[in-house]
């Protein structure tokens, strides 16, 4: 018998306050989730720059610390706005905080916005999956062996270690990317690959090409986590579900349209059939992609009447 489905929040820190985040963390920990993430940005996300949004690792440890069951993770850290020791170190650290809950996730980057601004050289799309190839190498031997010597294209440490170890005796290191050679570096380091705001058809292409990937490396396709972020537009009537339709530019600006084709959209029994539909194609977890305004009632509803559906 397969596992139970899982599912989790990824609030999305920008134009909110901290206490909005706090109330989201704690409602979902105490409903069952099993996981809460956070993202990676300087600026909004496709929302006005001169918008708030905080920063990711300070986010990260207040959601290890403001909670007790939930996987807290971040999806996904950008490898080139950091030294990938360093985030092997803030692993390690959100580890102990949270007691041995800790999620981390590395990405390529795409904000070319925010490199920019922030004098970070804005790479090919190849030479940035070779950063988030090489992080990923670097964060898991730290987080393994006694010291790494590695030096890449793009990033190298001498003889380093990284103390305390976590928490937990097998960390999980989660890869968020989609393209097919993007597969290949995923299937090489990842124990969780996420893909957002795909389709069930969409996703499930790229999550059959990631099981190809893992067959010819000689892992077993098990030992890798497959979660899909989508948005969620739930109404518990259809003039409730249309109302939340209409507030999605509000929430992720120009993608909003784009969103919408991968969300979780309309009544509970529509939203129950979607989410199945992720599952056949081979999703082992859900996750919510929460930006504010925040739907509080939408939360609410999907956690009456579409979890139970899947317990």
């Amino acid at each position: 018998m397969s596992e139970p489905l899982r599912f989790g929040v990824h609030t999305g820190p920008q134009n909110c306050t901290f206490d909005e985040l706090r109330q989201i963390w704690a409602r979902a920990d105490e409903a069952g989730f099993w996981w809460a993430s956070v993202w990676d940005h300087f600026y909004p996300a496709q929302n006005d720059p001169d918008g708030d949004c905080f920063e990711a690792v300070s986010t990260h440890a207040a959601l290890a610390a403001l909670t007790k069951n939930l996987r807290v993770g971040c999806l996904v850290y950008c490898a080139a706005y950091r030294n990938p020791a360093l985030l092997a170190k803030v692993a390690c650290t959100l580890d102990h905080i949270s007691g041995g809950r800790a999620e981390m996730g590395i990405g390529a980057g795409w904000h070319d916005e925010e490199f920019g601004a922030y004098h970070i050289p804005f790479l090919s799309a190849g030479q940035r999956l070779k950063q988030m190839d090489e992080a990923a190498a670097i964060v898991k031997s730290l987080w393994t062996n006694d010291r790494t010597t590695f030096q890449g294209e793009h990033f190298g440490v001498t003889d380093a270690r990284c103390n305390p170890k976590m928490v937990q005796e097998r960390p999980r290191l989660w890869l968020g990317a989609m393209g097919e050679k993007a597969m290949s570096i995923v299937a090489r380091h990842a124990d969780g690959w996420n893909a957002a705001f795909l389709t069930p058809e969409a996703w499930g292409e790229r999550n059959r090409l990631l099981t190809q990937r893992l067959e010819g490396l000689g892992r077993d396709p098990a030992s890798v986590i497959r979660s899909v972020n989508v948005g969620l537009v739930l109404g518990a009537d259809e003039a409730a579900s249309n109302t939340k339709r209409d507030r999605m530019g509000e929430q992720f600006g120009s993608a909003a349209a784009f969103v919408l084709k991968a969300s979780l959209a309309g009544m509970p029994g529509q939203v129950i059939d979607r989410i199945g539909e992720y599952r056949e194609a081979g999703a082992d977890l859900v996750v919510l992609a929460l930006r504010p305004p925040f739907d509080l009632d939408g939360l609410e509803t999907f956690i009456a009447d579409v979890m139970p559906a899947f317990a």
